[in-house]
């Protein structure tokens, strides 16, 4: 329940899909998450590092082994998604969004 409780915050699953497509800074980071706020953006990184999905190393944000096996993990979930919302008439763009 506490894995489900944090991937359910708004915008956590957004920042580590960000970070498994490549590591990035805070700005970038914050760029390519364009509606997200500094503070929820600085909290996130906090939480998730904290839960030792990602890491911080050399001004980068980048997942830990933890959090690129979390990512995996999601993968038959993106893959359901996809399904569900080309059944559903819904967006299919593969971006888990916010």
């Amino acid at each position: 329940m506490a894995a489900l409780d944090l991937l359910g915050r708004r915008w956590a699953l957004r920042v580590l899909w960000e970070l498994s497509q490549a590591p990035a800074g805070f700005r970038e980071l914050q760029r390519r998450c364009e509606r997200m706020s500094s503070s929820v953006l600085s909290t996130r990184l906090e939480e998730l590092a904290e839960a030792r999905l990602l890491t911080r190393a050399d001004d980068e944000y980048r997942l830990t082994p933890l959090g690129v096996e979390l990512v995996g993990a999601l993968a038959p979930l993106e893959a359901w998604s996809g399904r569900w919302a080309r059944e559903a008439g819904g967006p299919t763009d593969g971006d888990p969004g916010a």
